[in-house]
């Protein structure tokens, strides 16, 4: 009797789950559960991204950058990454991921040892900013479609979410790491070292980065000439995709709920040092990794349980009410407490890292597995619109304002609105040329 998609070794003459002709239920040992844990491990090097509060804070005065320029090279970091998505994506789609991703650890290597020669804003924007953010790109584009294309549909919120839990979990390890090693090396010897560590990290988990043979079907997939399968059968064209109005539904939604935590994350040790008593704010930074990590694998869960946009929905409002509760954190108030900001920190973590799992698996339940990876590549630039817009709002609030008060109140109306949004959203119907 043939194994499940978990299975190591080769399944049976037996004909696939779906029993559609010249499809493999497995012709070689199944490697999913490999590739999904090389994806985590390319990610929790890639997440790096999520360490920039504590660069941030440790470039020195005598730079003389203000708080909107300190938050530029990540904002460019983020939007670059979104971009380099739709590319990436499609490169993974035609010539497979190995390669795509290996190419994104030697561009996250170079950008990185490159910000570490020098101390001038501009070369911070072109090593970070550009190509550190494009090399995240190409290694994140490469992770989940291959992951995900060797487990049935109903696991798909569980693998997505595993893939992408490595890069929100990153910052548990990162940030304590990159906190002790700019004391003590400084923050250009910091950039050098983990420049060369995750360039040799990326590279070598991209060896193990393969997708299913053609004609794959994996276990527990519906049964040929079911709606279900009928269903699973359609793949929409990007050119189709960008034709429906879901797109741009759940564009926007992407937007605001990544938006919002890209925001928070960027600016989490100043807020700690600005809002609260806090003398180790680095802790916060583990803690919304912890909750952004764990999140997008419980959440995912989730959605694969109750509906992603139910899910969705829940994670909007959530993250709105933790905005306004942030906005009332101040010193010396009944909120200025070390356990409460860590629960608060993980829970803003936790609601941000759900997008990172949910909208992965509606674009591959809305519009097909086929070119998931370009597809989904562009609704992820509104990942790197929502960062960069809001990323450069909170530094903007910052020095007009002196606090970060009413970038939180924004923030939460647009999730407010993001949440309503979720009621008019359906799955699109595909013309009949987009069926395979």
């Amino acid at each position: 009797m043939s194994k499940g998609p978990s299975g190591s070794s080769p399944e049976s003459s037996l004909p696939s789950a779906a029993g559609a002709p010249g499809a493999v239920s497995s012709a070689a040992p199944n490697r999913g559960w490999q590739v999904t844990f090389a994806g985590m491990g390319i990610n929790l090097a890639l997440g790096v991204l999520y360490t920039w509060s504590v660069i941030a804070a440790a470039i020195p005065e005598a730079w003389g950058w203000n708080a909107t320029a300190k938050n530029w090279p990540y904002m460019v970091a983020c939007l670059v990454f979104s971009l380099t998505m739709v590319p990436a994506g499609r490169l993974q789609d035609r010539f497979g991921p190995r390669w795509v991703a290996t190419f994104g650890g030697i561009l996250v290597g170079i950008g990185m040892i490159l910000s570490s020669t020098t101390s001038s804003y501009w070369g911070w924007m072109i090593g970070f900013g550009i190509l550190t953010g494009a090399g995240i790109g190409f290694g994140y584009a490469s992770a989940t479609p291959p992951a995900v294309k060797w487990f049935p549909a109903y696991r798909t919120g569980l693998i997505a979410g595993l893939v992408v839990a490595g890069f929100g979990l990153s910052a548990v390890y990162a940030a304590p790491l990159a906190e002790a090693m700019t004391k003590s090396l400084g923050v250009s010897q910091t950039m050098l070292w983990l420049g060369v560590a995750f360039l040799i990290v990326v590279c070598g988990l991209s060896q193990l980065l393969v997708v299913p043979p053609k004609g794959y079907v994996p276990a527990g997939s519906p049964a040929a000439g079911s709606a279900a399968a009928a269903a699973a059968a359609v793949n929409f064209s990007p050119a189709a995709m960008l034709r429906t109005w879901q797109f741009y539904v759940l564009w926007f939604m992407y937007f605001c709920g990544a938006g919002a935590g890209l925001m928070i994350i960027s600016k989490l040790k100043t807020i700690g040092s600005d809002q609260t008593s806090i003398a180790q704010t680095f802790i916060l930074v583990a803690a919304c990794a912890v909750g952004n990590g764990l999140g997008r694998i419980a959440l995912g869960m989730l959605s694969d349980k109750i509906g992603r946009r139910q899910t969705l929905f829940l994670c909007f409002l959530i993250q709105a009410g933790l905005m306004v509760l942030l906005s009332q954190v101040a010193k010396g108030s009944a909120l200025d407490s070390l356990w409460l900001m860590i629960v608060l920190a993980a829970l803003i973590g936790a609601n941000y890292g759900a997008n990172l799992a949910i909208f992965p698996s509606i674009t591959k339940g809305y519009y097909g597995i086929k070119n998931f990876g370009m597809n989904y590549g562009l609704l992820f630039t509104s990942w790197g619109v929502g960062g960069f817009l809001l990323g450069l709002l909170v530094g903007r609030v910052k020095d007009l304002f002196g606090s970060f008060v009413w970038a939180y109140y924004i923030s939460a109306g647009l999730l407010v609105v993001a949440a309503l949004v979720t009621f008019a959203v359906s799955k699109p119907k595909p013309p009949a040329s987009e069926t395979a």
